[in-house]
Order: C-alpha cells, then structure tokens, then sequence
C-alpha cells in the first residue's frame, strides 16, 4: 500500500491522518483499550509503519501509553476528553430522564461502557420516599445489571466474552448469571427484542429494564430501576416503548449536536 502524506484524502474530503488515528484509538478501545501493533495492523489494514508513526504522535500526546510488555494502552490524557464527553452525555439526557421519572415514577438512568464496567454518568431520582439510588460516577460489572447486559449485546461476541472474562462475573445475588457462555447465548435474544431486565440480578428486590441509545457518540444504555413491588412484569412492555423513544430521542439530538458542530468547522 503506497502511503501518502498523510495530511488529506480522508473518506469524507477529512483529513487522512486525523482519520487513521481515531481508527486506531477506536480499535484499543474494542479491544478492551490493551492491544499489539501488530493486531492493530490486521484490525486496521494499515501498514505498520504507518501504525508506528501514528502511535509515537499519540503517545508523545499521553493519548496511548506503552506497556513493558511493549503493548499499547489507552493513555491518560483521554480520561479528561472522556470526563468532559460523560458531563455533556448527562446535560443531554436529563430532560429524557426527567421524562421516564414523570411517565414511569422510577429511577432513571444513563450508563456508558467503560473498559470492562459500565459507569453511571446521570440519573433522574424517583420521587417516591423509597427509591432506587445510584452515585454518578460509580462502576460496576456488565453482566448482572440491565445497562451492562444491553451494552453487551451491542459488541461482537469475541469482545464480549473478553470484558467479561476480564472484569470478571461475581454472585451478587442467587439470580446472578455468572457462567459466560450462559450469558453470551442470551446476547442475540437481547439484541432482537431490543432490551433486557435485570430482574434481582444486582440487588435482591429490584427490577431494572434498560435498553441501548442506538448510533450514540459513545455506547450507551439508559434504564428505569424500582422495587420489583412497583414495576410488575406486565409493565414491562410499556416502560419498554417509553424508555425506546427517550433513547431514540437523545440519539437524534446528539447526531443533530455533532452534525452542526462539524457544520461549524467547516463554515
């Protein structure tokens, strides 16, 4: 493959290299944010000189770090970009939050991906005097909370299976699956139907329905969380299509932000 200068030609008239080195963060970050620049060169169809000249630009940045083992890492310069993406995630989302709270008189949330745990980065509190309550910012496992399996239905299953084995399945409680291969079968069934219950599977007691935000700037999941008490199984459906069209809702809103933002640079 002839390289070029690296300095136009991308896909969209983008710039080429700005392109080759977001492609190469996005596939450390499949990859579970560890990788060999060599599996980068077979994931990206990039040359490896290519890949070495980009990878010193974004270590010499802090954005990828070199490991001992001479593997790659997400770097710590991304932990601020991702902060600053979790708070402006949470201002678009509250009023689609505040929307579920007032439909459905639970906890609301929004979850993104993050490694091997999904993070909590909003949420809308019950108005009930008993409630589910949830700290912004906490991490916790993907497979048995309702966010973390409708994130995990999202991903290949090679990458599935390689952040649950690697984040690991604790028994929170006696309905927790904590067999990899069970909860993987389970993946496409969530997929199709498009959302899934953590029915006691986290906290004994509590129901929680979440479905995925498709085509978001990030992956994300929000959900509707209560005592099994208040949120019987023949609710379900209907917490379903409410919590589809906030999720649909808010995906278009931050396609629509990103498109006049792109709009913008270019004028």
């Amino acid at each position: 493959m002839a390289e070029t200068s690296g300095t136009i030609g991308g896909s969209d008239g983008g710039v080429q290299s700005l392109e080759r080195a977001f492609l190469l963060l996005e596939l450390m970050a499949e990859d579970g944010g560890e990788v060999a620049l060599s599996r980068l060169a077979v994931d990206s169809g990039l040359p490896l000189s290519t890949i070495h000249r980009l990878v010193r630009t974004l270590v010499a940045r802090g954005y990828v770090r070199q490991l001992p083992s001479r593997r790659y890492v997400l770097g710590p310069r991304l932990i601020h970009l991702g902060e600053s993406s979790s708070r402006t995630l949470g201002t678009w989302a509250r009023p689609h939050l505040n929307d579920l709270v007032d439909s459905t008189g639970e906890t609301a949330n929004l979850a993104m991906l993050d490694g091997d745990r999904v993070v909590y980065v909003a949420q809308v509190p019950s108005k009930h005097s008993m409630r589910m309550f949830t700290e912004v910012g906490r991490r916790v496992h993907l497979h048995c909370t309702g966010v973390g399996k409708a994130l995990l239905s999202q991903l290949p299953p090679g990458t599935a299976r390689d952040l649950l084995e690697r984040g690991g399945m604790p028994r929170r409680t006696a309905k927790t699956i904590t067999d990899p291969d069970e909860l993987l079968a389970l993946l496409p069934q969530i997929a199709e139907q498009g959302y899934v219950l953590d029915d006691g599977e986290q906290e004994i007691g509590v129901r929680c329905i979440a479905v995925p935000v498709p085509g978001g700037p990030a992956q994300t999941a929000i959900s509707v969380s209560g005592p099994e008490g208040r949120v019987p199984m023949d609710s379900v459906p209907q917490i379903v299509a409410l919590l589809q069209q906030a999720a649909a809702g808010l995906a278009a809103e931050l396609r629509d932000d990103s498109a006049r933002a792109l709009s913008g640079r270019s004028s």
